[in-house]
């Protein structure tokens, strides 16, 4: 055999142990089918369901209530903020122009308390240069006066033998109504306006810097009661105001009642001011200007079931669903038509029926599974 004919052999020998597929043992076959899913663990099923065994529910603290159909108030929510109330609140502006002094306790900063009378500040009265030249020759002139009247007085009580009665009392009143005169003038070039608190709460806004130069009607320090505000909310239909059966304005996880006070009847930003009286510890949350949602419940009634907000979910479609437990370990999504309550709980019109089952904690990890 030639040496081209032992090349040819040795290649196509390659070739051929190459191209022959290799076959594991027994046993040792990994295949391409994946791996299994644990089924006793939280699975998003077929049908859009989702398996949640008991030790997980128990895990994620999963709370449900049974949906009860009852006639409950139709509800508006309300753009409104947070106002000071006129009765519980004030402001402290001065009536001169001048300097700022700190008070007794020094300059107040926001969230202090106060109480009602108690000095936050001075205001030392600024003048034109010539109207304090004009005031100091003026009592200059003044104590002249007076030393004139006192040295009269003086000469007239000497002579009270021969000097009628009326003649000594009408100099001791001059020399009277020149020292009250004196004290007045002399009063305006050295007294200083102190800022007083005019309610008990605690400082809202601080705009005061010692030696701050401030203008009159200009506003240093606000107060308000945190226990006592006042909620504006905008109403675009009129017929709200005539209709209000109660109110609540949502904070936090807490439910704050509020006192009707009365409409507006004038128009602002086209809609109808509404204002209510809100009371109680849970405004210590809210400040002066914050931007709040008001829900207003009319006389009307409408069917529903009041669920809680937390329980309403997004599903991938962004319809809003509820997940209702259909068995121990199975939870199903229901979308459903809400409108508003009272700002905690809503009222579904449509999507369950009475004696269903529904997640009012961890509605979120169950909408979270896949």
């Amino acid at each position: 055999m030639t040496s081209k004919h032992l090349f040819l052999a040795v290649a196509t020998a390659l070739t051929l142990g190459t191209a022959t597929p290799a076959f594991a043992g027994e046993g040792h076959d990994h295949g391409d089918a994946p791996a299994a899913a644990n089924a006793n663990g939280p699975q998003r099923l077929p049908d859009g369901s989702v398996f949640l065994p008991k030790p997980a529910q128990r895990q994620l603290g999963v709370r449900t209530m049974t949906a009860q159909e009852a006639e409950l108030p139709r509800s508006f929510e309300l753009n409104g903020k947070v106002a000071m109330d006129p009765n519980a609140g004030g402001k402290v502006q001065p009536l001169n122009a001048g300097r700022i002094e700190p008070g007794p306790r020094g300059l107040p900063n926001p969230g202090q308390t106060v109480r009602k009378g108690e000095v936050l500040a001075y205001v030392v009265p600024s003048a034109a240069p010539i109207e304090r030249s004009n005031q100091a020759a003026q009592l200059a002139e003044l104590r002249a006066a007076k030393s004139l009247a006192d040295k009269r007085v003086a000469r007239l009580q000497e002579l009270a033998d021969t000097v009628p009665r009326k003649d000594i009392e009408a100099a001791e009143s001059e020399a009277r109504s020149l020292t009250e005169r004196i004290a007045a003038v002399g009063g305006g070039l050295s007294t200083r306006e102190a800022l007083v608190a005019p309610v008990s709460g605690v400082i809202a806004s601080a705009n005061a810097v010692a030696g701050q130069v401030v203008d009159a009607r200009e506003l240093v320090f606000e107060i308000v009661d945190p226990a006592r505000l006042r909620i504006e909310a905008l109403a675009f239909d009129a017929a709200i105001g005539a209709n209000i059966g109660s109110a609540a304005l949502a904070v936090g996880k807490e439910r704050v009642p509020l006192t009707f006070v009365g409409a507006a009847r004038s128009l602002r930003e086209q809609a109808l001011p509404l204002a209510f009286r809100a009371e109680g510890a849970a405004l210590s949350a809210l400040a002066v200007g914050q931007p709040v949602r008001v829900f207003v419940q009319s006389k009307d009634k409408v069917k529903g079931m009041a669920v809680p907000v937390a329980s309403l979910m997004k599903n991938p479609a962004n319809q809003t669903i509820v997940w209702v437990k259909a068995s121990p370990e199975r939870f199903e999504p229901r979308p459903v038509t809400v409108q508003p309550l009272d700002g905690v709980n809503v009222a579904i019109t449509s999507g369950l029926k009475t004696g269903d089952r529904v997640a009012t904690q961890g509605a979120t990890l169950i909408n979270q599974v896949r």
